[in-house]
């Protein structure tokens, strides 16, 4: 019998190699001698001892992901992310008390058991050895008992005088009376169709997959019609009719993902929707292993996938994300860093990769909700773009439903370098879901620290002339306090005002050359200084007081004329930008630059209103929580919802 058929026992967990040759992520699969690993994935073997078995009669296997080949005298290590079990979350989040690891071998092959705890120590448990030219399969019953803070299991295999082969490898757990969920992906996009369409042919090609799968939703907000892709009628036909393509408004990502919870509810044949970002590359053994994990959780559970970099792919972003109450704001989960690069720094030196990350909720990139949680708590909160997850999560979590970001389930991504969405159009919606969620979340009166950070906010962009920023920031708490029906009512025209009104300023106006502006012309700095971070608590205030009494002075002739110095992004600090009347300033992705010009009498407006607007949020959040809250329910039912489709449907009929 194999680990697919024996009776009681579930696959959750499949050894596999890359989906490509890609150098980069190598190490996120196997751990060996770089500069031969090619070798290993081989489809045979140099040594032709056992013949028939390796004389290439197998070669149709060469994308086979489960196999590996280890040439004479070489040892590979399975202590990799995409590899190593994680014991930690199992022991954690189910009743499964024991795995068992099936291990299919042929050669001159040692097979070794090792174990870690939540500490990064490694202890080797066991070590069986074979010489065969048949395939033999070894098992390994491990209990789970010993990782309540954290560790995984692994395998390693050495060769010995000949190579070995490792036809695969899985580990398992007693599934019993543990029915197989089903699952619909919904994948929101906006003019990303050749993204989207690479991703439906990639998840075609995973017929495991396939097999658990009601049906792929592609709710396309763009102009630039995902059906219209040259690739698109081979990827849907891979598909077999389980792909649905369903065009809206564009209803930012709270829409899109709201839409395909609805959609997946309301056909009712699946147990979860697995939500994916349109610019993602998915490993499609992470959807399995999800799936696998959620169906043996104790309650429902929210199951989330870590975010590895699309363009740098061993750098993992994104692996566990938390709110911090008190300032009521997102960040990496304790003892976990942005930007671990495992081409530089493997698991086995990494001691926090060790522990258990325990997260508040899961990036949407990828996240598989059951839907029983979906029919208790309600669709997205209509945020249009950011904060819908973190909201989501929290709100979850309150109902009793807990988020777990699972170690070996995740997605490239484009990531976030090339972007500063805090003085952009986003800017907006920063600051209003900021703001709503903690209204409905924050366990701290009026919010804790969360009102004096916003003033705070404002007025830094006021002081480094990022003007349409702060009156973005204006608008969003005037809707706040308009009270909870603005959130439908706005949803499809918001963007469209946020656009119209940053025309209006130049530090949103971004010209491709900067040869465009003309010539920069500065007085050299007093005693050739130039500004330097404020180094203490008392020094930032003292250069933000001085700051803001210079801005409302008048511009000075030659600096609305000319800039005065140029600021690469990298650079953009409140303080910096200060000192100055204008600059050019560089966009965050490196295609343009604006110029910054101060303007004494929108300083002054910006300061009279955010000091009023956040005195009347003070005033007035006892009241406004009450309202919000009352509000929930319907702002995330699906006739809610619904009643915003269908409008946005007449709407671009009409």
């Amino acid at each position: 019998m194999t680990a697919e058929t024996t009776p009681g026992l579930r696959v959750v967990h499949r050894v596999v190699m890359p989906m490509d040759d890609d150098q980069d992520i190598r190490r996120l699969y196997l751990e060996g001698d770089l500069r031969d690993l090619s070798a290993l994935q081989a489809s045979r073997a140099e040594d032709t001892e056992y013949g028939a078995h390796w004389d290439g009669a197998d070669r149709e296997e060469e994308t086979d992901r489960r196999r590996v080949v280890v040439p004479a005298g070489r040892r590979v290590s399975f202590l990799t992310y995409f590899n190593a079990f994680p014991a930690a979350y199992w022991r954690r989040w189910t009743d499964v008390e024991e795995v068992v690891l099936r291990v299919r071998v042929r050669g001159d092959a040692a097979i070794l058991v090792y174990r870690s705890n939540s500490k990064g120590h490694a202890q080797r448990l066991e070590v069986r050895r074979e010489q065969s030219a048949e395939v033999a399969e070894h098992e390994f019953t491990l209990p789970l008992k010993p990782f309540v803070d954290g560790g995984w299991y692994w395998l390693e295999l050495a060769a010995g005088e000949r190579p070995a082969v490792l036809e695969g490898a899985e580990w398992c757990v007693d599934a019993t009376d543990r029915p197989r969920g089903r699952t619909t992906i919904g994948i929101t996009t906006f003019n990303r169709p050749d993204f989207c369409v690479k991703q439906l042919a990639a998840l075609a090609e995973a017929p495991e997959l396939l097999e658990g799968l009601d049906e792929i939703l592609v709710i396309d907000q763009g102009t630039q019609r995902v059906e219209d892709h040259s690739g698109f009628t081979d990827a849907a036909k891979a598909l077999d009719g389980r792909l649905r393509v369903i065009e809206q408004a564009n209803l930012g990502g709270s829409g899109g993902f709201a839409r395909a919870m609805d959609e997946t509810v309301r056909a009712g044949s699946s147990d979860y929707v697995l939500l994916l970002d349109d610019d993602v590359v998915t490993e499609p053994e992470s959807i399995l292993r999800a799936v696998a994990f959620a169906d043996l959780t104790r309650r429902p559970t929210i199951v989330g996938g870590h975010m590895f970099s699309l363009y740098d792919r061993s750098v993992l972003h994104a692996y566990g994300e938390t709110l911090a109450p008190y300032r009521w704001f997102w960040g990496p989960a304790p003892h976990t860093f942005h930007g671990h690069d495992f081409g530089y720094h493997r698991m086995r030196e990494t001691a926090w990769l060790h522990r258990r990350i325990d997260v508040d909720y899961n990036g949407w990139w990828m996240c598989l909700i059951p839907t029983s949680v979906i029919r208790e708590i309600g669709l997205a909160m209509p945020m249009f773009i950011k904060w819908d997850d973190a909201e989501f999560g929290i709100r979850a979590r309150a109902a009793g439903f807990p988020t777990v970001s699972m170690p070996g389930v995740a997605v490239w991504h484009v990531p976030w370098h090339d972007k500063d969405d805090t003085v952009d159009w986003q800017a907006y919606y920063h600051e209003r879901n900021r703001l709503v969620s903690a209204l409905l979340h924050s366990p701290y009166d009026r919010g804790g620290n969360l009102l004096k950070e916003s003033l705070f906010v404002s007025v830094k962009h006021a002081l480094s002339m990022q003007y349409s920023a702060a009156e973005l920031m204006l608008s969003a708490i005037e809707d706040v306090l308009a009270g909870p029906g603005h959130m439908h009512d706005t949803l499809p025209t918001k963007l469209g005002e946020i656009r119209e009104l940053r025309k209006r300023f130049p530090d949103a106006t971004f010209r491709p050359d900067p040869e465009e502006f003309p010539a920069v012309r500065r007085r050299p700095p007093r005693r050739g200084r130039e500004a330097a971070s404020p180094s203490s608590r008392r020094d930032m205030f003292q250069t933000a007081l001085t700051s803001g009494l210079r801005h409302l002075r008048p511009l000075r002739p030659d600096a609305a004329e000319h800039p005065q110095t140029v600021v690469p992004h990298i650079d953009l600090h409140w303080w910096r930008l200060s000192r100055f009347d204008s600059a050019l300033v560089s966009a965050a992705d490196g295609t343009g630059t604006a110029w910054y010009r101060r303007d004494p009498a929108r300083y002054r407006s910006i300061l009279k209103r955010t000091t009023a607007l956040h005195t009347r949020l003070y005033q007035e959040w006892p009241k406004l929580v009450a309202a919000y809250k009352a509000a929930q329910p319907q702002l995330t039912s699906p006739e809610s919802w619904r009643t915003t489709f269908a409008a946005e449907e007449v709407r671009e009929r009409s």
